[in-house]
């Protein structure tokens, strides 16, 4: 867990070189992603021009640096429990998704390294048990978090509930009451009030050593310690012994709810100094929330950062928490304001969510779903109104069991509503597991198995992720039989597949 607060200090020079990068980095749009020429417009190029290089870096989506060209991240398949290191299309590139998607074909993947692009080996592994919670921590399913970035298909880090990264054995990272900055990308319909869905330094011990041994980024809305405006996520720091919106635990009014589809978050801290800053990483500038004095309270002045990284998980393993992760990096020094301006500048020419697979909202009203690969359309077996029939598919016909609402709840999710019975799509039992033809109707509840996510394709068609599995609605071994029921599998994010459903 982590958490606690700041003050006010005057901003620092803008550098003219800097101010130069994020004019440059602006006009490039896009293609910045993919072009190795566009020197120092990637966020780690742009952080050592600042003078705070970055000591970590990891991403399942693109390269954080121009000249990048190794490995993102390894996948290991069920079928065999074979490993393959998925890599960049190009140096400076976006993540070659085809790569894990043949790798991953007929089996599921999940992710068992994200690579340190720095050069200093600080990979996120499997976290171990630590005080909070036992362990091993479970990886996260590699298909469960599709994206695209500069209209080039990737895949994010799917953090559900008892899922964690980490490192104890790091090189470079800030220690003590060293200076450092922290910035990653979220998705910000993806959250929950567990503790605790952070990304920073942490303790290398796996257990809670301590009020500021912590410091790292939380993004969610619990509100046991720290909290914001409005009903949350929030952008907040865990700083260990609380999780901080401001100078001390309770409540900041300058801490706004902040849950764009993909958001930029960002702590960073120096000796009796630190803030947090955050927007949208598809527009836009950064705003800051908090920039004053550490915590008043007992050990936070000075900090005791041990220097592990963790990603989903507090710092002594508690793993309650829910959130999905694209890219971040931390700097050795405390970078200033235009440096981070500058990183956001590139964040927003990457152009994450373009290409149609993650954005768009979802029409309103009631819809028969066609089946992308049969023409199908979703159905309620029999036009039964009892609690447990099947969901299949069966030949177009306008009837009310063919026409489904999507009802919007909470974090992007919802319930897929049947006119006929008034009853809502289901997993059967709430199981998790991937496969089964145990997709049914069943009464609202507000189930976590009874609420899923519409991701746009660039086809028109929707898939639906659901909430409680991470897995995604699906035409049970892609049959193109009428009765044929639905399953739930691993999102795939291919248009024109047995996942895919336009509303007509």
């Amino acid at each position: 867990m982590s958490l606690l607060p700041i003050r006010v200090r005057p901003a620092r020079p803008v550098a003219a070189a800097l101010m130069a990068v994020a004019g440059a980095v602006l006009a490039l749009g896009p293609s910045a992603v993919t072009s190795p020429a566009s020197a120092a417009s990637l966020p780690c190029d742009i952080y050592a021009s600042g003078g705070t290089p970055c000591v970590a870096a990891h991403s399942t989506t693109r390269a954080l640096y121009a000249s990048y060209n190794g490995p993102l991240y390894q996948v290991r398949r069920s079928s065999d429990n074979t490993t393959r290191d998925i890599g960049v299309l190009s140096a400076g590139g976006v993540a070659d998704a085809a790569a894990q998607d043949s790798f991953c074909s007929g089996t599921s993947c999940v992710i068992t390294v994200i690579y340190d692009q720095s050069g200093r080996g600080n990979n996120l592994t499997q976290a171990p048990g630590g005080g909070a919670a036992g362990g091993p921590d479970n990886l996260a399913n590699a298909t469960a978090a599709p994206t695209t970035v500069g209209g080039h298909k990737a895949y994010g880090v799917y953090v559900a509930a008892g899922t964690g990264y980490r490192n104890d054995r790091t090189n470079g990272i800030a220690t003590g009451d060293a200076a450092e900055g922290e910035y990653a990308i979220f998705d910000g319909t993806h959250y929950n009030g567990g503790c605790c869905f952070d990304y920073g330094n942490a303790e290398t011990s796996n257990n809670d050593t301590g009020n500021g041994h912590m410091e790292a980024i939380y993004f969610g809305n619990i509100r046991v310690w720290g909290y914001g405006t409005g009903n949350g996520p929030w952008i907040m720091a865990d700083l260990e012994n609380g999780l901080f919106s401001g100078v001390n635990a309770g409540y900041n009014a300058n801490d706004p709810t902040i849950n764009y589809r993909y958001t930029t978050a960002i702590v960073k801290g120096e000796p009796n100094h630190w803030a947090i800053r955050g927007g949208n990483a598809q527009s836009g500038g950064l705003s800051t929330f908090y920039n004053g004095a550490r915590p008043n309270v007992s050990g936070y002045n000075p900090m005791h950062k041990e220097g592990a990284i963790i990603l989903g998980i507090g710092g002594d393993n508690s793993k309650g928490s829910a959130g999905t992760f694209y890219e971040g990096a931390m700097t050795s020094g405390y970078p200033s304001d235009a440096t981070e301006n500058a990183v956001q500048a590139s964040i927003t020419a990457a152009g994450y969510g373009s290409g149609g697979s993650s954005g768009g909202s979802y029409p309103s009203g009631y819809h028969p779903l066609v089946v992308g690969n049969n023409g199908l359309c979703l159905d309620v077996y029999g036009n039964s109104s009892a609690s447990g029939a099947a969901i299949d598919q069966w030949s177009c016909n306008g009837q009310s069991n063919q026409l489904f609402q999507f009802v919007p709840g909470s974090n992007g999710y919802g319930e897929l509503q049947a006119q006929s019975s008034g009853q809502v799509v289901g997993v059967s039992g709430g199981s998790t597991a991937q496969g089964t033809p145990d997709i049914v109707q069943q009464a609202r509840s507000g189930a976590a198995s009874t609420m899923w996510k519409p991701v746009a394709q660039s086809d028109g068609s929707w898939s639906f992720q659901n909430s409680g599995s991470g897995l995604c609605l699906d035409v049970y071994g892609a049959g193109s039989n009428q009765g044929q029921q639905l399953d739930q599998w691993p999102c795939k994010n291919a248009a024109g597949s047995n996942q895919d459903f336009t509303p007509r």
